[in-house]
């Protein structure tokens, strides 16, 4: 950047200025149904095929099947009848419902809360504090209220948050060997078989590349319990699911909002999920039962400095000697230069929430303060990040 040909036409710039209309086109196609009706068909369809079945005027079908084309998450094959259009193989696994990697209902999250809220970015950078207010009428010192603004949307909310576990959750768990903990609280989205239900609050996240650390020392305990509260809660039960697949000795208790367990009850977690459990709670106002292993998923990087302090202390406290805390966060380089996608969430966490996306450096002030130690990190190279305090 900065080049002769860049400032002779400014491409990238270019490139930026279009990025919410690409956001935008595939949002849009997950929404009417595109990808899911042409992987359904088991064969390519017209335009004017997919436009009657899906209830579209051809001509805007058109356009948007040949942008995504252009984004290849199609691909088209033109016949004597004219072009005929099928799913590429990302698109088959990342964008259609029926997939066990599907991230639709994440996608339906961005484009139908997210989006809005980022309409207000010039608004939160001068005021400093999220936009619910402006975007959906709620109080800002209230960001669930608009995630949970209805049964419908807290629904989809925790669908959503369960599409990034499916393709995320098994690095962060594997990140150490949690092995020698065999009870695990998940606050907030799961917890491994012991602890109560911790009140959580959300905002997105992001990523950062592979960087080693040791393995987990000690053989401490067997309590693990997980902290999730942010714009993405673990309330929906798949984070729990992978940490029981990953280590099958262990149990999982996922600590939540009364509301947000009795949906995952209801729609995530099967009653033959034995080795997952549930229990309700507020982890600021409500106590946090004793256990070896806390997981606090995506929930510092929705609160201010001194709220992190505050839940950290009181983990602490409950915790086990030799047991340790795991967050789960996307990491900021220690010079702040990157990853881009962890700055942009940050600036999410701006307009959604009280928090902000840290260093590792800054994650590991805030575990000391509280009194942990043998502070370990791992990057995992994708969306989040993993970082192991013990006491």
């Amino acid at each position: 950047m900065g080049s002769t040909e860049d400032l002779d036409y400014p491409q990238i710039i270019m490139q930026y200025s279009n990025g919410f209309l690409i956001s935008k086109v595939m949002f849009t196609a997950c929404e009417l149904g595109v990808f899911d009706l042409l992987l359904e068909s088991g064969n390519p369809l017209s335009s004017d095929a997919i436009a009657a079945g899906l209830g579209a005027s051809t001509m805007g079908m058109r356009r948007l099947l040949d942008a995504c084309v252009g984004l290849k998450l199609l691909a088209v094959e033109m016949t004597q009848e004219g072009a005929l259009y099928r799913n590429t193989e990302i698109s088959n696994v990342y964008l259609t419902k029926s997939s066990p990697k599907s991230q639709y209902h994440i996608m339906m999250y961005y484009s139908n809360t997210v989006y809005l809220c980022w309409q207000y970015l010039a608004d939160a950078v001068r005021e400093g504090r999220n936009q619910y207010e402006r975007a959906f009428g709620v109080s800002s010192k209230d960001p669930f209220g608009a995630m949970y603004r209805s049964d419908e949307e807290m629904l989809k909310f925790m669908a959503g948050q369960n599409s990034v576990w499916r393709i995320c959750g098994r690095d962060v768990l594997a990140a150490f060997d949690l092995s020698p903990f065999t009870q695990i609280y998940d606050l907030g989205v799961t917890v491994v078989q012991v602890l109560p239900t911790a009140s959580y609050s959300a905002a997105p996240c992001c990523p950062s590349t592979a960087e080693c650390c040791q393995d987990s020392q000690d053989k401490a305990g067997s309590f693990l319990v997980s902290l999730t509260s942010s714009p993405e809660p673990g309330g929906g039960g798949a984070l729990a699911q992978e940490c029981v697949s990953l280590y099958p000795n262990s149990t999982v208790t996922i600590y939540d909002l009364p509301k947000v367990v009795q949906v995952a009850k209801e729609q995530f977690v099967s009653p033959e999920d034995h080795q997952i459990t549930f229990h309700e709670g507020d982890f600021f106002n409500d106590s946090i039962p004793e256990a070896e292993l806390y997981i606090l998923s995506k929930i510092l990087h929705d609160w201010d400095d001194d709220k992190c302090k505050q839940l950290l202390a009181k983990v602490y406290k409950a915790c086990k000697p030799g047991g340790g805390v795991l967050l789960v966060e996307s990491l900021l380089n220690e010079d702040k230069s990157g990853p881009v996608e962890t700055q942009l969430y940050s600036m999410n966490m701006l307009v959604q929430t009280e928090g902000k996306e840290r260093t590792a450096a800054e994650y590991s002030k805030l575990l000391e303060a509280a009194g942990f130690g043998v502070i370990q990190v791992k990057r995992t190279g994708k969306l989040y990040d993993a970082v192991l305090g013990r006491k």
